[in-house]
């Protein structure tokens, strides 16, 4: 049933107000745009969602009820307006254009379509100095078979990765950055950070390798008399040529650089250009396979016998011609002879064999196809024959070097060819390196892209039957053309003229080396800027218009390196690893998103699958090591090395990448798998729950405590670091933030690797009770808490301490944990500390489990503890064999595999000492003190509430009974007159005066006295043994079932430990810690 809207408007009730709050908004607005990292950030309605203008929030009364959520969540409206504005625009150009229109304030709307946002830009990419160079030479040595199988590989490699690329970039909005935004805001920071910058070297090689391919056109095509570098000798051509490659190659990218310095504006303009050569280029080379069907090309080449001749050095391919009657040599025999006479020596080959001229270029109707099916592979230094020639072998002494052959330059294999051809397919990211530029990305990127790789992929295959349906194959096989007078072999089939050819492919590669100088730096910016990789943050600055100074200088830096290395043949193969790594892990990145079916995952590109995009991953990792296994190595070595580096100091970012949703997958998945209960004794280790106590400011009063933490767990298990506040949530929320904020600060101090969880509880005791029930998740929980000893617990105002650690003792015990107390822990060593001798001395009275045994085993793994030696004593009592318990002792140590001093300690029966006696009576003398003061502060809290309701009851109505529930243990219930009042004052005051003149004359309890006895004796052994050692670990006694007696064990445990530095109390949790089998 349709419904009708009417929009009424609200009259605005904010007339009042005037412009300077709404500056002070604006001023506001832009501190959040570059809040951070200095870095502006998208104009995105889900980014910095609080910058919404305030003016618009409270006007009218309509939306009062939703004032509050306003405050930090926007108006449906003002969301809306703000996605329809929403613009995101390349880095780089369009701000340098902007810059030098100061006129233009307003940025332009996008308004580039499918063809000239992505597939001409992508065709220009893709289409370059490969084909033009390579691609005849690779199917001559190949084979066609071979050449179709390498391209077919290639081409799938970059269709299944623009596949996966087209899910990427149509979920959701993608700026500029292109490939590495998408791998970063997919995988994370580290993975993101690491291939970002591969693929930005991959860029600044691409660039090295155009300009190589552009020097090696100029100086062996255009002008090979500008060459610096001449070779007297043939053998010394090709290191000549790299000689020149080199100077040239510094001059031309020093050139480049300044133009992009400079005019970055042009080139862009210029860029249309480039694209027309390339695309006249491969007309011209298409209509010359037309014209070859019916008026071949005439290019002959000169053979002796089956070998091929350059023609560089004479022009008629004979060895004698005959003019007027008269025989005479040739410029050929004079190359072959000692001297230009018919009876002069040459060289034996040359004797035997006839010199034959062939056409270089019979035609497609030739039937040639069936002679370069098949590969033709050769060792470096082997010349170039013709396989169905007639010839007859000659002396194998004869030396070849000066004789005009055509050599190979190279040793040629299947997996080289494939690393030099690879960057030809390289350039699918064009598209959506300028996705801000588009007018609709979401639709153009996956159009174009796959368009683009489709027209090239049919290009270059189709090339590859036409070579070699209308070359010969010796003309394939020749690289630099000098069986056809030196020209481009590629050229000789274009038509009109071979000049097409070669001046197209200059400016192609011309234009493409610019383009690489051009956007390897705004790549590197973009990564800079994101602050991921803090020793790359100085190439994100640049010019006041955002040109990347810093950023090019290191490109063009990076790209001498590749200038230096001169040969193109060498320097594809590197750039092959970097854009392999790349294109891998933007598969990964969309197998992964797809798999874990991530909420957002909503890609406007349907047609993809996780298996298209786990094969494009595979075909790029199988294809880095056909290239070649040790560049694909080093790539790795060098994203791995990158990858960590970001995790050790990178910034935390989080981007709701894909590695995270893994993460929770597989923590998911391992949860479950864990067994809801304790683990066998063999995988035992102590999983802590750290309890910290926190002072006014929220600061950790005692820091070492996480330095132990650290020092115990080196890392490894659970840890989980908790605090408690008293209140209530809702009004201590700002305060457990902070306090959050500051232990996770002190653990990354501490380097302790674990969880922070801060509970807010009315009373200290029910939060303790709270995190040690609570804490954890499913089979990772705690199984041992550590907590300091609280030194303060005798002081009157911190009555509490004590009864709330003997509570924890209690409850760690009824849950089946161990407990671990730390005394004195500020005098325990920090992580830098290092103790290059002494001892960790264990106590061990009674059996735990092993606990005891268990942790300075863990604590010696660490540097601090590592050169400490392990004592273990244990006490014999009287009707104890000493000798044997020592051997016995030895002998499970040996088991365990723990190497450690033992020594017996004997302890006789003896009478208690005096000193006991009183110590054990001054303990229960103050205990009974502190009582009595208690009961007497009470007393004076009832007296002034009494006192209180009283002069409330006359002043209302005189006569009216109150009822009265006094502040003390018992209820009192009674009907007040002045003297009852004064008669129940003067009865409290004998009753505390009594009741200190009995604290005088009391006995001590007798199981107080022995309990005492035992701790003055122990705590006398021990020190006389241990005074000395870096840590003693200490058996610690259980709380008296009787809870009044919880004062007392508190002095218990003071006295045993009197005197000692650093003591370590272990109570375990009743079960095997640590076992003698395997």
């Amino acid at each position: 049933m349709p419904t009708s809207f009417t929009v009424v408007p609200v009259e605005a009730q904010g007339e009042e107000r005037d412009g300077q709050p709404q500056e002070e908004e604006q001023e506001e607005d832009e501190r959040d745009r570059s809040s951070g990292d200095g870095v502006a950030r998208e104009s995105s309605p889900f980014i910095n969602s609080a910058e919404m203008e305030r003016g618009n929030v409270y006007e009218g009364k309509n939306m009062a009820l939703f004032e509050e959520e306003m405050d930090s969540n926007p108006m449906v409206s003002s969301l809306l307006n703000k996605l329809a504005n929403y613009t995101n625009l390349t880095q780089g150009v369009v701000e340098h254009e902007a810059d030098e229109d100061s006129k233009r304030k307003e940025v332009k709307v996008p308004r580039m379509g499918t063809c000239i946002g992505v597939y001409l830009p992508c065709l220009q990419n893709i289409l370059g100095v490969i084909l033009f160079l390579r691609l005849t030479w690779i199917v001559g040595t190949a084979g066609v078979l071979e050449s179709f199988i390498i391209v077919f590989m290639c081409c799938a490699c970059t269709m299944l990765t623009a596949i996966s690329m087209s899910a990427i970039a149509t979920n959701g909005v993608v700026p500029a950055g292109g490939s590495y935004y998408m791998i970063s805001r997919s995988l994370g920071p580290e993975f993101g950070g690491a291939v970002g910058l591969c693929f930005y070297l991959g860029t600044t090689f691409a660039g090295a390798m155009y300009i190589l391919g552009t020097i090696e056109i100029l100086l062996t095509y255009i002008t090979p008399s500008a060459a610096i570098f001449k070779a007297e000798e043939v053998s010394e051509e090709t290191e000549a040529m790299l000689n020149n490659m080199r100077v040239y190659g510094t001059c031309i990218i020093i050139l480049m650089a300044v133009v992009v310095f400079v005019g970055v504006k042009y080139v862009n303009k210029l860029a249309l250009v480039f694209l027309a050569c390339v695309i006249l280029s491969i007309i011209a080379i298409y209509a010359g396979v037309i014209k070859t069907a019916f008026d071949p090309p005439d290019f002959p080449i000169c053979l002796l016998g089956n070998r091929t001749l350059s023609k560089r050095s004479f022009d008629v391919c004979a060895k004698f011609t005959e003019s007027n009657n008269e025989t005479k040599t040739t410029a050929l025999w004079s190359l072959f002879c000692d001297s230009p006479l018919l009876n002069a020596t040459c060289d034996d080959y040359f004797n035997l064999n006839n010199v034959t001229e062939i056409q270089g270029i019979p035609g497609i109707m030739s039937g040639v196809l069936s002679d370069n099916l098949w590969s033709a592979y050769s060792e470096k230094g082997s010349i170039v024959e013709k396989k169905d020639q007639p010839s007859v072998a000659g002396s194998e002494e004869t030396k070849m070097s000066g004789l005009p052959y055509i050599f190979t330059d190279i040793m040629t294999y299947f997996t080289m060819l494939v690393g030099i051809y690879f960057p030809s397919v390289t350039g699918i990211m064009a598209g959506s390196n300028r996705s801000g530029d588009l007018k609709d990305a979401q639709k153009s990127i996956p159009t174009g892209t796959i368009l683009a790789i489709a027209t090239t992929s049919f290009i270059y295959l189709s090339c590859i039957v036409l070579f070699g349906a209308c070359i010969e194959g010796v003309i394939l096989r020749d690289k630099f053309g000098e069986a056809v007078n030196g020209n481009l072999v590629v050229g000789t089939l274009a038509w009109p003229s071979p000049w097409v050819i070669v001046i197209g492919s200059f400016f192609s590669t011309c234009g493409a080396g610019l383009q690489s100088l051009t956007g390897a730096p705004r790549l590197l910016q973009a990564i800079a800027r994101d602050g991921i990789v803090p020793f790359i943050q100085v190439f994100g600055h640049g010019k006041a218009n955002g040109e990347p100074t810093w950023a090019l200088l290191l490109t063009a830096g990076i790209c001498e390196i590749g200038i230096l290395i001169a040969s193109l043949d060498s320097v594809a193969p590197i750039l092959s690893m970097f854009f392999l790594m790349c294109y891998m892990f933007v598969n990964l990145a969309c197998a992964v998103q797809t798999l874990l079916r991530t909420p957002n995952w909503r890609p406007r590109f349907k047609y993809y699958h996780w298996t298209l995009s786990f094969l494009g991953m595979s075909l790029c990792l199988a294809l880095m090591f056909i290239c070649s296994w040790y560049y694909a190595l080093i790539a790795m070595l060098i994203t791995g090395c990158i990858y960590k580096y970001i995790e050790y100091r990178g910034a935390e970012k989080e981007w709701g990448d894909g590695i995270r949703g893994l993460s929770l997958n597989a923590a998911r998945y391992a949860l479950l798998r864990v067994e809801d209960g304790p683990p066998h004794t063999k995988n035992w280790r102590p999983q802590l729950l750290v309890l910290l106590n926190l002072d006014s400011e929220q600061l950790v009063k005692h820091p070492r405590l996480l330095s132990f933490t650290s020092q115990l767990k080196a890392g490894k298990g659970l840890t989980i670091v908790g605090s408690v506040l008293q209140g209530i949530y809702l009004d201590k929320c700002t305060e457990t933030q902070k306090a959050e904020e500051n232990v996770k600060a002190l653990m990354g101090v501490e380097k302790t690797k674990g969880f922070c969880q801060i509970v807010v509880s009315p009373s200290f005791r029910d939060g303790i009770s709270y995190l040690i029930q609570s804490a954890g998740l499913g089979g990772m929980k705690h199984n041992t808490v550590l907590m300091a000893w609280p030194q303060s617990w005798k002081q009157t105002e911190n009555r509490f301490s004590w009864k709330n650690f003997v509570d924890t003792v209690r409850e760690t015990t009824a849950a089946q944990q161990a407990l671990l107390v730390a005394k004195n822990i500020d005098l325990f060593p920090t992580n830098q500390e290092r103790f290059t001798e002494g001892s960790i001395d264990v106590w061990w009275i009674v059996h735990d489990g092993g606990m005891l045994m268990l942790l300075p085993f863990l604590l010696r793994q660490h540097k601090v503890w590592r050169k400490c030696k392990m004592r273990i004593f244990t006490v014999a009592q009287m009707d104890d064999n000493s000798i044997q318990m020592k051997k016995d002792l030895q002998m499970f140590l040996y088991h365990l595999r723990l190497n450690a001093e033992v020594e017996v300690v004997e302890m006789f029966e003896n009478d208690i000492s005096a000193f006991t006696y009183e110590k054990t009576l001054m303990m229960e003398q103050r205990s009974q003190m502190l009582k009595q003061m208690q009961l007497s502060k009470n007393e004076r809290e009832r007296e002034a509430q009494l006192i209180h309701d009283r002069n409330t009851a006359s002043r209302s109505t005189p006569a009216v009974k109150t009822s009265v529930t006094a502040a003390a243990p018992e209820k009192v219930h009674m009907t007040w007159t002045k003297e009852k009042f004064v008669a129940e004052k003067h009865k409290n005051k004998d009753l505390n005066v009594s009741g200190f003149k009995d604290i005088f004359n009391m006995k001590p309890n007798q199981s107080n006295v022995r309990r005492m006895h035992t701790a003055v004796k122990l705590n006398g052994v021990v020190l006389n043994k241990s005074q000395h050692a870096h840590l003693v670990l200490l058996n610690m006694p259980g709380p008296p079932k009787n809870r009044k007696g919880d004062e007392n064990y508190m002095e218990f445990l003071e006295v045993l430990t009197e005197g000692l530095d650093r003591v370590l109390l272990v109570r375990g949790s009743g079960r095997e810690v640590i076992t003698i089998y395997s």
